[in-house]
Protein backbone atom coordinates (compact mmCIF):
# COMPACT_ATOMS: atom_id res chain seq x y z
CA UNK A 1 0.00 0.00 0.00
CA UNK A 2 2.79 2.47 0.90
CA UNK A 3 4.43 1.66 -2.67
CA UNK A 4 1.14 2.64 -4.53
CA UNK A 5 1.08 5.67 -2.43
CA UNK A 6 3.90 6.77 -2.96
CA UNK A 7 3.74 6.23 -6.73
CA UNK A 8 0.29 8.14 -6.91
CA UNK A 9 1.88 10.72 -5.38
CA UNK A 10 4.64 11.17 -7.74
CA UNK A 11 2.29 10.66 -10.72
CA UNK A 12 -0.17 13.63 -9.13
CA UNK A 13 3.43 15.78 -8.43
CA UNK A 14 4.39 14.90 -12.30
CA UNK A 15 1.12 16.06 -13.06
CA UNK A 16 0.82 19.13 -11.03
CA UNK A 17 4.56 20.25 -12.21
CA UNK A 18 3.53 19.60 -16.09
CA UNK A 19 0.22 22.06 -15.62
CA UNK A 20 1.86 24.85 -13.71
CA UNK A 21 4.64 24.38 -16.58
CA UNK A 22 2.26 24.70 -19.45
CA UNK A 23 -0.13 26.78 -17.51
CA UNK A 24 1.61 30.32 -18.60
CA UNK A 25 1.51 29.54 -22.14
CA UNK A 26 -2.58 28.66 -21.92
CA UNK A 27 -3.04 32.88 -23.19
CA UNK A 28 -0.58 32.49 -25.78
CA UNK A 29 -2.50 29.77 -27.02
CA UNK A 30 -5.32 31.33 -27.33
CA UNK A 31 -3.82 34.24 -28.83
CA UNK A 32 -2.35 32.54 -31.34
CA UNK A 33 -5.99 30.69 -32.21
CA UNK A 34 -8.29 33.81 -31.75
CA UNK A 35 -5.66 36.36 -34.64
CA UNK A 36 -5.06 33.38 -36.99
CA UNK A 37 -9.05 32.37 -36.71
CA UNK A 38 -9.40 35.83 -37.32
CA UNK A 39 -7.44 36.72 -40.09
CA UNK A 40 -8.49 33.30 -42.31
CA UNK A 41 -12.12 34.18 -41.48
CA UNK A 42 -11.32 38.19 -43.13
CA UNK A 43 -9.06 36.81 -45.60
CA UNK A 44 -12.22 34.97 -46.62
CA UNK A 45 -14.82 37.43 -46.22
CA UNK A 46 -13.03 40.19 -47.95
CA UNK A 47 -10.87 38.77 -50.91
CA UNK A 48 -11.19 34.74 -51.42
CA UNK A 49 -15.20 35.40 -51.60
CA UNK A 50 -14.85 38.26 -53.41
CA UNK A 51 -13.26 36.82 -56.62
CA UNK A 52 -15.14 39.41 -58.91
CA UNK A 53 -13.20 42.83 -57.19
CA UNK A 54 -10.42 43.71 -59.36
CA UNK A 55 -6.97 44.02 -58.24
CA UNK A 56 -7.04 47.92 -58.14
CA UNK A 57 -10.09 47.17 -55.52
CA UNK A 58 -8.64 44.13 -53.46
CA UNK A 59 -6.07 46.91 -52.59
CA UNK A 60 -7.60 48.62 -49.81
CA UNK A 61 -8.35 45.61 -48.48
CA UNK A 62 -5.27 44.32 -48.91
CA UNK A 63 -3.74 46.81 -47.35
CA UNK A 64 -6.37 46.62 -43.94
CA UNK A 65 -5.53 42.70 -43.94
CA UNK A 66 -2.00 43.89 -43.53
CA UNK A 67 -2.44 46.47 -40.70
CA UNK A 68 -4.55 43.44 -39.06
CA UNK A 69 -1.74 40.98 -39.25
CA UNK A 70 0.07 43.64 -37.50
CA UNK A 71 -2.10 44.37 -34.76
CA UNK A 72 -2.52 40.30 -34.56
CA UNK A 73 1.08 39.69 -34.01
CA UNK A 74 1.45 42.61 -31.17
CA UNK A 75 -1.41 40.84 -29.40
CA UNK A 76 0.21 37.50 -29.58
CA UNK A 77 3.62 39.72 -28.23
CA UNK A 78 1.73 41.08 -25.47
CA UNK A 79 0.77 37.18 -24.44
CA UNK A 80 4.19 35.68 -24.05
CA UNK A 81 4.99 34.46 -20.85
CA UNK A 82 8.05 36.65 -20.39
CA UNK A 83 8.30 39.59 -17.79
CA UNK A 84 6.77 43.32 -18.66
CA UNK A 85 10.27 44.15 -19.99
CA UNK A 86 11.46 41.86 -22.51
CA UNK A 87 7.61 42.12 -23.74
CA UNK A 88 8.18 45.49 -24.81
CA UNK A 89 11.32 45.00 -26.04
CA UNK A 90 9.72 42.22 -28.42
CA UNK A 91 7.17 44.66 -29.16
CA UNK A 92 9.63 47.23 -29.76
CA UNK A 93 11.41 45.36 -32.37
CA UNK A 94 8.19 44.71 -34.57
CA UNK A 95 7.83 48.15 -34.77
CA UNK A 96 11.48 48.79 -35.42
CA UNK A 97 11.19 46.19 -38.16
CA UNK A 98 7.94 47.34 -39.83
CA UNK A 99 9.58 50.40 -40.15
CA UNK A 100 12.12 49.47 -41.52
CA UNK A 101 10.06 48.01 -43.91
CA UNK A 102 8.12 51.20 -44.94
CA UNK A 103 10.97 53.15 -44.82
CA UNK A 104 12.63 50.93 -47.82
CA UNK A 105 9.55 50.86 -49.84
CA UNK A 106 7.50 54.20 -48.65
CA UNK A 107 9.87 56.11 -52.00
CA UNK A 108 8.52 53.53 -54.29
CA UNK A 109 5.19 52.21 -53.47
CA UNK A 110 4.02 55.00 -51.16
CA UNK A 111 4.89 56.97 -53.94
CA UNK A 112 3.06 55.59 -56.56
CA UNK A 113 -0.15 55.50 -54.21
CA UNK A 114 -0.36 59.27 -53.70
CA UNK A 115 0.58 59.60 -57.53
CA UNK A 116 -2.09 57.16 -58.04
CA UNK A 117 -4.50 59.25 -56.04
CA UNK A 118 -3.45 62.71 -57.38
CA UNK A 119 -4.20 61.41 -61.26
CA UNK A 120 -8.00 60.15 -60.06
CA UNK A 121 -8.73 63.95 -58.72
CA UNK A 122 -7.02 65.78 -61.39
CA UNK A 123 -8.12 63.56 -64.15
CA UNK A 124 -5.74 64.76 -66.74
CA UNK A 125 -6.93 61.43 -69.06
CA UNK A 126 -9.15 58.88 -69.00
CA UNK A 127 -9.33 55.29 -69.77
CA UNK A 128 -9.25 54.88 -74.13
CA UNK A 129 -7.23 58.79 -74.23
CA UNK A 130 -4.20 58.90 -76.53
CA UNK A 131 -1.50 60.19 -74.57
CA UNK A 132 2.60 60.71 -75.50
CA UNK A 133 4.90 59.85 -72.15
CA UNK A 134 8.54 59.71 -72.11
CA UNK A 135 8.49 59.36 -75.84
CA UNK A 136 5.59 56.74 -75.75
CA UNK A 137 2.33 56.68 -77.78
CA UNK A 138 -0.60 54.90 -77.77
CA UNK A 139 -3.87 54.83 -75.70
CA UNK A 140 -4.47 54.11 -71.96
CA UNK A 141 -5.38 51.02 -71.48
CA UNK A 142 -5.77 50.67 -67.46
CA UNK A 143 -5.41 53.29 -64.77
CA UNK A 144 -4.11 51.15 -61.06
CA UNK A 145 -3.37 52.59 -58.07
CA UNK A 146 0.53 51.85 -58.60
CA UNK A 147 0.64 52.27 -62.34
CA UNK A 148 -1.09 53.41 -65.50
CA UNK A 149 -0.76 50.17 -68.63
CA UNK A 150 -0.03 52.22 -71.83
CA UNK A 151 -1.06 50.11 -75.14
CA UNK A 152 1.39 51.65 -78.11
CA UNK A 153 1.34 51.80 -81.74
CA UNK A 154 2.62 48.63 -82.27
CA UNK A 155 -0.12 46.74 -80.01
CA UNK A 156 2.71 46.14 -76.89
CA UNK A 157 1.42 46.55 -73.49
CA UNK A 158 4.04 49.04 -71.60
CA UNK A 159 3.02 49.92 -67.26
CA UNK A 160 4.45 53.30 -65.65
CA UNK A 161 4.33 54.25 -62.70
CA UNK A 162 2.32 56.49 -61.29
CA UNK A 163 5.20 59.09 -60.01
CA UNK A 164 5.95 59.18 -63.35
CA UNK A 165 2.99 59.91 -65.27
CA UNK A 166 2.36 62.84 -62.33
CA UNK A 167 6.36 64.25 -62.50
CA UNK A 168 6.52 63.86 -66.16
CA UNK A 169 4.82 66.07 -69.25
CA UNK A 170 2.08 64.03 -70.89
CA UNK A 171 0.45 64.82 -73.98
CA UNK A 172 -3.18 64.18 -73.76
CA UNK A 173 -5.16 64.21 -77.55
CA UNK A 174 -8.08 66.22 -76.88
CA UNK A 175 -11.76 63.66 -77.59
CA UNK A 176 -13.02 66.58 -78.97
CA UNK A 177 -11.00 66.48 -81.89
CA UNK A 178 -6.85 66.43 -82.66
CA UNK A 179 -4.89 68.67 -85.40
CA UNK A 180 -3.36 65.69 -87.70
CA UNK A 181 -0.10 66.85 -89.59
CA UNK A 182 2.15 66.13 -92.70
CA UNK A 183 5.29 67.96 -93.28
CA UNK A 184 6.95 67.89 -96.83
CA UNK A 185 9.95 69.13 -98.69
CA UNK A 186 9.41 70.36 -102.16
CA UNK A 187 11.83 72.74 -104.31
CA UNK A 188 12.01 76.35 -104.41
CA UNK A 189 11.04 76.24 -108.21
CA UNK A 190 7.22 76.51 -107.34
CA UNK A 191 5.52 79.32 -105.63
CA UNK A 192 3.97 78.44 -102.87
CA UNK A 193 0.88 79.47 -103.31
CA UNK A 194 0.04 76.50 -105.77
CA UNK A 195 1.60 74.37 -103.42
CA UNK A 196 -0.95 75.62 -100.85
CA UNK A 197 -4.00 75.25 -103.07
CA UNK A 198 -2.91 71.50 -103.72
CA UNK A 199 -2.28 70.71 -99.59
CA UNK A 200 -5.36 71.65 -98.94
CA UNK A 201 -7.40 69.69 -101.60
CA UNK A 202 -5.72 67.10 -100.39
CA UNK A 203 -6.46 67.66 -96.64
CA UNK A 204 -10.22 67.79 -97.61
CA UNK A 205 -9.64 64.33 -99.43
CA UNK A 206 -8.23 63.30 -96.45
CA UNK A 207 -11.62 64.16 -94.53
CA UNK A 208 -10.39 66.76 -92.31
CA UNK A 209 -12.11 69.77 -91.44
CA UNK A 210 -10.59 73.54 -91.41
CA UNK A 211 -7.54 72.66 -92.86
CA UNK A 212 -4.03 74.89 -93.29
CA UNK A 213 -0.81 75.51 -94.74
CA UNK A 214 2.17 76.25 -93.04
CA UNK A 215 5.39 77.03 -94.04
CA UNK A 216 8.06 75.83 -91.65
CA UNK A 217 11.28 76.17 -92.57
CA UNK A 218 13.55 77.34 -95.23
CA UNK A 219 16.12 75.47 -96.06
CA UNK A 220 19.11 75.45 -98.37
CA UNK A 221 17.61 73.41 -101.21
CA UNK A 222 13.78 73.22 -100.16
CA UNK A 223 11.07 74.97 -98.69
CA UNK A 224 9.20 73.00 -95.79
CA UNK A 225 5.57 72.79 -95.58
CA UNK A 226 3.00 71.39 -92.95
CA UNK A 227 -0.42 71.01 -93.98
CA UNK A 228 -2.89 70.10 -91.27
CA UNK A 229 -6.33 69.34 -90.66
CA UNK A 230 -8.84 68.92 -87.58
CA UNK A 231 -9.95 65.41 -87.22
CA UNK A 232 -13.20 64.67 -84.70
CA UNK A 233 -12.74 61.09 -84.88
CA UNK A 234 -9.95 61.06 -82.88
CA UNK A 235 -10.17 57.13 -82.78
CA UNK A 236 -9.38 56.52 -86.11
CA UNK A 237 -5.97 58.77 -85.96
CA UNK A 238 -3.47 56.51 -87.37
CA UNK A 239 -6.03 55.54 -90.05
CA UNK A 240 -6.08 59.69 -90.80
CA UNK A 241 -2.46 60.51 -90.75
CA UNK A 242 -1.94 57.44 -93.47
CA UNK A 243 -5.08 59.06 -95.30
CA UNK A 244 -3.70 62.38 -95.25
CA UNK A 245 0.14 60.92 -96.62
CA UNK A 246 -1.78 59.03 -99.37
CA UNK A 247 -3.83 62.22 -100.32
CA UNK A 248 -1.11 64.84 -100.78
CA UNK A 249 0.70 61.76 -102.99
CA UNK A 250 -2.26 62.00 -105.23
CA UNK A 251 -2.94 65.79 -105.13
CA UNK A 252 0.91 66.94 -105.82
CA UNK A 253 1.61 64.12 -108.43
CA UNK A 254 -1.98 64.86 -110.50
CA UNK A 255 -0.87 68.13 -110.71
CA UNK A 256 2.35 67.10 -112.06
CA UNK A 257 4.69 68.48 -109.44
CA UNK A 258 7.68 66.16 -108.09
CA UNK A 259 8.02 65.53 -104.68
CA UNK A 260 11.48 65.80 -104.54
CA UNK A 261 13.91 68.70 -103.82
CA UNK A 262 16.82 70.49 -106.22
CA UNK A 263 19.29 68.68 -104.11
CA UNK A 264 17.46 64.87 -105.33
CA UNK A 265 20.21 63.10 -107.66
CA UNK A 266 19.25 59.84 -109.72
CA UNK A 267 22.08 57.67 -110.83
CA UNK A 268 20.25 56.27 -113.63
CA UNK A 269 20.56 58.19 -116.82
CA UNK A 270 17.06 59.81 -117.65
CA UNK A 271 15.68 61.68 -120.23
CA UNK A 272 15.68 65.44 -120.03
CA UNK A 273 12.39 66.90 -118.89
CA UNK A 274 11.30 63.22 -117.03
CA UNK A 275 9.88 64.02 -114.19
CA UNK A 276 9.91 61.53 -110.86
CA UNK A 277 5.98 60.89 -110.39
CA UNK A 278 4.32 57.57 -109.44
CA UNK A 279 1.67 56.86 -112.39
CA UNK A 280 -2.03 56.42 -111.07
CA UNK A 281 -3.47 52.71 -111.74
CA UNK A 282 -6.79 53.87 -111.23
CA UNK A 283 -9.71 55.90 -109.49
CA UNK A 284 -10.89 52.28 -107.90
CA UNK A 285 -10.78 52.32 -104.56
CA UNK A 286 -10.83 49.34 -101.87
CA UNK A 287 -12.34 49.36 -98.63
CA UNK A 288 -9.34 49.56 -95.95
CA UNK A 289 -9.46 47.95 -92.77
CA UNK A 290 -9.40 50.04 -90.18
CA UNK A 291 -5.19 49.58 -87.73
CA UNK A 292 -7.04 51.14 -84.92
CA UNK A 293 -9.07 47.75 -84.37
CA UNK A 294 -6.05 45.74 -84.45
CA UNK A 295 -3.64 48.18 -82.84
CA UNK A 296 -5.74 49.24 -79.95
CA UNK A 297 -7.82 46.10 -79.15
CA UNK A 298 -7.22 45.99 -75.34
CA UNK A 299 -7.83 49.77 -75.38
CA UNK A 300 -11.08 49.94 -77.07
CA UNK A 301 -12.32 47.24 -75.06
CA UNK A 302 -11.02 48.90 -71.52
CA UNK A 303 -12.67 51.97 -72.68
CA UNK A 304 -16.09 50.42 -73.95
CA UNK A 305 -15.90 48.38 -70.23
CA UNK A 306 -15.23 52.01 -68.78
CA UNK A 307 -18.19 53.62 -70.21
CA UNK A 308 -20.85 50.66 -69.52
CA UNK A 309 -19.66 50.28 -66.21
CA UNK A 310 -20.33 54.25 -65.72
CA UNK A 311 -23.36 53.96 -67.11
CA UNK A 312 -24.68 50.92 -65.06
CA UNK A 313 -23.67 53.18 -61.97
CA UNK A 314 -25.62 55.94 -62.75
CA UNK A 315 -28.79 53.73 -63.60
CA UNK A 316 -28.55 52.21 -60.12
CA UNK A 317 -28.40 56.00 -58.77
CA UNK A 318 -31.31 56.69 -60.85
CA UNK A 319 -33.19 54.04 -59.62
CA UNK A 320 -32.35 54.18 -56.10
CA UNK A 321 -33.48 57.91 -56.84
CA UNK A 322 -36.70 56.01 -58.10
CA UNK A 323 -37.25 53.92 -55.39
CA UNK A 324 -37.61 56.68 -52.34
CA UNK A 325 -40.23 58.58 -54.09
CA UNK A 326 -42.28 56.34 -55.28
CA UNK A 327 -44.67 54.10 -53.61
CA UNK A 328 -45.60 50.38 -52.73
CA UNK A 329 -46.97 49.50 -56.03
CA UNK A 330 -43.63 50.12 -57.85
CA UNK A 331 -41.35 49.48 -55.34
CA UNK A 332 -41.05 45.84 -56.48
CA UNK A 333 -40.67 46.85 -59.98
CA UNK A 334 -37.84 49.07 -59.33
CA UNK A 335 -35.82 47.05 -56.57
CA UNK A 336 -36.20 44.20 -59.41
CA UNK A 337 -34.52 46.30 -62.56
CA UNK A 338 -32.01 47.75 -59.72
CA UNK A 339 -30.95 44.14 -58.78
CA UNK A 340 -30.40 42.93 -62.39
CA UNK A 341 -28.10 46.35 -63.14
CA UNK A 342 -26.20 44.79 -60.18
CA UNK A 343 -26.19 41.79 -61.52
CA UNK A 344 -24.54 42.60 -64.85
CA UNK A 345 -22.27 45.17 -63.03
CA UNK A 346 -21.20 42.64 -61.04
CA UNK A 347 -20.22 40.39 -64.04
CA UNK A 348 -18.86 43.31 -66.05
CA UNK A 349 -16.22 43.58 -62.96
CA UNK A 350 -15.55 40.17 -62.55
CA UNK A 351 -14.93 39.74 -66.80
CA UNK A 352 -12.54 42.61 -66.54
CA UNK A 353 -10.89 41.15 -63.36
CA UNK A 354 -10.36 38.13 -64.78
CA UNK A 355 -9.01 38.98 -68.19
CA UNK A 356 -6.53 41.61 -65.91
Amino acid sequence: MDTKNTLGATQASLVDAVLNLLFPFVPLLIAIVLVIGTLIALHYLLLAKQSHLTSEQKLPRQVGMLVLTIIGAVVIAMALPVSESTRNQVIALIGVLISGVIAFSSTTMVGNLMAGIVLRVNRPFRVGDFIKVEGYSGRVTEMGLLDVELQTESRELIAFANTLMVNSPVSVTRASGAIVSVDISLGYDIHHSIIEKHLLVAAENAQLLEPFVQVVGLGDFSVSYRISGLLTEVKSLLSARSRLHKAVLDALHNADIEIVSPSFMNQRPQPDGLKMIAKSPGHTKQEEASPEDVIFDKAEEAEQKEKSKETLLQTIADIDAKIAESDGENRDELKHQKATAEAQLATLVKTKNEEG
